[in-house]
């Protein structure tokens, strides 16, 4: 293989490409460590594509100041940055789901940009709790005796069962052993915790006599698990909360249930069934009781704790409180978002969560035929239809119901569907959609009317190659 010496020759000093008008705009604007590394990695790949003995090598100078411009631009975009959701899952884990409101973004900001009251009580002039800016909030709503939040419902589960049950026995169904995700499973976090988990019943089936006999002079609480994320079907059954309460305070013993999800509305109302409540749960009389904060709650990413002020304060002292608290941004999200649902009209109308879970097939149809109208203005490489389909909940919520939902279902003429899915997320602005019988389908309950313009013109952009 002959090297092409004549091509080597030609790739240009890095001088020159900084004397270049385009590359000197980019100087102004960016790193020079970045612009310089993305100079040498350009004409690296250059020289090792010509000793390679290829013979299409593009060194001309408007192609790699082309090429040093991508890289440039790729490496100061933000690695978490936003993306337009259009799979219909509406807490798109991948996708960092819940979407905060508008009220809770600004008290971010807010926050973000000052001093503030993180730890100081101002009518005392002295320092206070990071925990009393949302306790009373949540007690209030909930009806729950107190309250204490942590980073996320993992952690609130640990903190619970290493305040109220390290070295004693937890008594637990078989059937509610889950694993939530990212390979954290309930035993584990027994086990973590220093409590030591006795398991009852079958896979399929629990009865009330099996957590009675279980109990022994070493049980320190009886634990109830939503499985939010599956759901076993037919021959089943599985002792009911309010039971578990009866039979742990008969035999004096504390019941804790992880909620998981945690929604403070009930989504029966709007269709959504087989998901518990925070609400109708503390009617139960349980003693403790955990959900998290950006699931159907929709709010940020926490775990919220709630239940007999006894236990609640106990794990305030626990040492795991510190390692587990949430910083002021997540707590000025969390207060914004729970000032809301002190009404609950206001929440179902705020909350993006909400708006999304609740929305009906009128309006979501409305909504699509904006967006077709739009797309359907002299198609270019591509054909376009308004029909239904199904979305989900996702975040673990409600497995095995999809929603009903409106979709633009899109077919391309000019280039595969593959391709089409893959340049989608490579723009500036990422839009994620999904494959279905040969369609790209994007699902309207996921998207915000003010990306529909961005939609449609990145699509006849990318359809027209």
């Amino acid at each position: 293989m002959s090297v092409n010496t004549a091509l080597l020759r030609k790739i240009p000093k890095i001088d020159d490409i900084l004397r270049q008008e385009n590359i000197e705009e980019t100087a102004q604007q960016c790193s020079h460590s970045i612009l310089m590394e993305s100079i040498r990695e350009t004409l690296d790949s250059l020289r090792q594509r010509i000793l390679a003995g290829e013979e299409d090598v593009p060194v001309e100078m408007a192609d790699i100041c082309e090429e040093v411009l991508r890289l440039t631009a790729q490496k100061n975009t933000m690695s978490l940055r936003p993306v337009i959701n259009a799979t219909g899952i509406i807490l798109h884990t991948n996708l960092g789901r819940a979407r905060l409101s508008d009220r809770a973004v600004e008290a971010i900001k807010s926050i973000a940009q000052d001093y503030n009251t993180l730890e100081y009580n101002l009518k005392k002039g002295a320092r206070g709790s990071r925990y009393d800016h949302v306790e009373d909030l949540i007690s209030k709503i909930t009806g729950a005796e107190d309250a204490i939040v942590v980073n996320n419902n993992a952690a609130a589960v640990m903190l619970i069962l290493s305040t109220m049950a390290k070295g004693r026995e937890v008594i637990t169904s078989r059937g509610e052993l889950v694993e939530i995700g990212g390979a954290f499973r309930v035993p584990d976090i027994m086990a973590q915790s220093g409590g030591t988990l006795v398991e009852v019943g079958t896979t399929n089936k629990t009865h009330y006599s099996d957590y009675v006999n279980a109990i022994t002079p070493e049980t320190g609480a009886l634990l109830k698990v939503h499985t939010s994320n599956f759901k076993i079907m037919g021959f089943f059954e599985e002792v009911t909360l309010e039971e578990m309460v009866e039979i742990g305070h008969s035999h004096n013993l504390p019941v804790i249930y992880d909620l998981g999800s945690g929604a403070l509305v009930r989504l029966q109302d709007y269709g959504i069934q087989d998901e518990p409540n925070v609400l109708d749960a503390m009617k139960s009389g349980v003693d403790i009781l955990s959900f998290s904060g950006d699931k159907l709650l929709g709010g940020p990413q926490a775990g919220i704790i709630i239940g007999k002020r006894e236990y609640i304060e106990k794990m305030k002292k626990n040492p795991l409180t510190r390692a587990f608290r949430i910083d002021k941004l997540t707590l000025a999200a969390l207060e914004a978002t729970l000032r809301d649902y002190l009404d609950p009209e206001v929440a179902l109308k705020s909350i993006p969560t909400l708006q999304m879970m609740c929305a009906t097939k009128e309006e979501l149809l409305l909504k699509g035929q904006k967006l077709f109208d739009l797309l359907n203005q002299n198609p270019q490489g591509y054909t376009v239809e308004l029909t239904e389909d199904y979305g989900q909940i996702g975040g673990g919520s409600v497995p095995t119901q999809m929603i009903p939902s409106v979709v633009i279902a899109l077919k391309t003429t000019k280039l595969s569907l593959d391709t089409l899915e893959k340049e989608l997320r490579a723009v500036s602005l990422p839009i994620i959609a999904r494959i279905s019988k040969e369609r790209m389908l994007f699902d309207v309950r996921t998207i915000e009317e003010r990306h529909f313009s961005y939609i449609n013109e990145t699509l006849r952009k990318l359809c027209m190659k």
